[in-house]
């Protein structure tokens, strides 16, 4: 077991740095190689081991977004079981976070769930690749937003959303265990999508944005070029009006081309994965136009759109940005995904250009608005985060939209992602806690223990 173990870690090692080279300037120390010993972070990880991910696991059994993939396999006879049509993408999450805690913790009895979930998954893939339960077993509970038929109402279907957190997914699930079972579903998904949408074919952009940030993900690992072109097709759609489409309007950010955008509107989560992505496309394509709108968006979210806690979205009606300056405490949304999606997007300005003032965000925001999503005992939720409140205001078990919840135990089991970065021979060293590494320079390894 012990020599599995040490290969496990090697592998993901490797994986990882095969993942980020040539892309950012400064590359993160993977979080496999940084071990966290007792303390603050160490604590909120290993609740997240032994209770959120666990937690999650049986609230995907007991609300039916497991049951959905049997459904769909024609394993078992219902209907759509849970209470959205993207509840697929909870699952994904889930596993992404589960994953990243086996290359932290090996757990047989982990690895094995996943497995049976990941059979379950692949039985639910129709024989072209196409994933979307609620389709596939013929429910016609959401038919209003999910189109009659593939593709038809991307605007609202999240098909493309659910399938950026199940590349995700796949890919911590590969770097984990070294096993195939979930990245060959997921390959044979992007060709499937990229053989549907594209220059001369389907051009749509995804409705809520996140296959992007897959797609790069699915790119890193198996080098096939036309993922990450993918991606890139994707963001230049907004805007983009071809075969006269009408605009989405600024709730999806569609209402200009990405590379005129300069200031933060819409859907706060939807935002922040779109400039995470598009991060992620400026990194390997050396992408200047995209740099240069993602330098004004920052300007305007951290001038004038971000609370003090670092949160993001003034208004529930749309869960996202409000005007400049608008940031009521009373009414704040500040959902618990935007946090994430705050923190993933500094965290790519950082790698990209090496200024501090990224990682004063993604701490700010880290401890003070994505950190009280969940409670201490990693079994309770907030889903937006007010500022304000007269006792009305609780965490919760669980949410119908269970986005938030599946989200943390994904970010938690990784947070030591972002603790250390290297170009050339300096070190970064980006958020303080308890731990040691060994870092590998040019001139040979520094050890370092805080």
């Amino acid at each position: 077991m012990k020599l599995r173990t040490a290969i496990i870690f090697l592998f993901c090692s490797i994986i990882v740095t095969a993942q980020l080279k040539k892309a950012y300037p400064i590359q993160p120390i993977p979080f496999t190689q940084v071990h966290m010993t007792d303390g603050f972070w160490y604590n909120r990880m290993e609740i997240n081991r032994t209770v959120t991910i666990p937690y999650a696991l049986k609230l995907l059994e007991e609300t039916g977004r497991i049951k959905n993939f049997a459904i769909a396999a024609k394993k078992e006879t219902w209907d759509f079981c849970s209470s959205y049509y993207f509840d697929d993408s909870d699952v994904y999450k889930v596993i992404e976070g589960a994953s990243y805690s086996l290359m932290l913790k090996p757990d047989v009895q982990l690895e094995d769930q996943l497995d049976k979930i990941i059979s379950l998954i692949a039985a639910a893939q129709e024989p072209d690749g196409y994933l979307y339960t609620v389709r596939t077993m013929g429910s016609h509970k959401f038919e209003k937003v999910t189109g009659p038929s593939r593709w038809l109402n991307e605007e609202g279907s999240h098909e493309l959303y659910n399938l950026g957190h199940f590349y995700e997914a796949a890919v911590a699930h590969y770097m984990a265990t070294g096993k195939r079972s979930m990245l060959d579903l997921a390959v044979k998904s992007a060709e499937l999508i990229s053989s549907v949408f594209g220059p001369g074919k389907l051009m749509l952009p995804s409705g809520h944005q996140e296959v992007e940030i897959g797609l790069v993900k699915l790119y890193r690992v198996t080098g096939e070029k036309k993922y990450l072109e993918l991606a890139k097709f994707f963001l230049d759609m907004r805007g983009n009006y071809a075969n006269g489409r009408k605009s989405w309007g600024e709730y999806n950010q569609d209402h200009k081309p990405v590379i005129e955008q300069d200031e933060a509107v819409g859907h706060a989560v939807r935002a922040g994965y779109m400039y995470s992505g598009m991060a992620d496309v400026a990194a390997l394509t050396g992408n200047r136009a995209y740099i240069n709108a993602l330098d004004k968006i920052w300007d305007n979210v951290a001038g004038k759109k971000i609370y003090l806690t670092g949160g993001l979205g003034a208004s529930g009606s749309w869960e996202g940005f409000g005007k400049n300056y608008e940031l009521p405490n009373a009414s704040a949304y500040n959902e618990t995904c935007a946090s994430i999606a705050n923190v993933l997007w500094n965290h790519r300005m950082f790698l990209l250009k090496g200024d501090s003032k990224y990682m004063d965000i993604l701490e700010r925001t880290l401890y003070n608005a994505l950190l009280s999503g969940i409670s201490m005992s990693g079994d309770k939720f907030f889903y937006p985060n007010v500022l304000e409140s007269f006792g009305t205001h609780e965490r919760a078990a669980w949410f119908n939209c269970a986005c938030c919840p599946s989200n943390v135990t994904r970010f938690i089991a990784s947070v030591a992602n972002y603790i250390y970065a290297v170009k050339d021979d300096q070190i970064f060293v980006n958020l303080f806690t308890n731990n040691q590494t060994e870092i590998m320079l040019k001139n040979g390894g520094v050890k370092i223990q805080q």
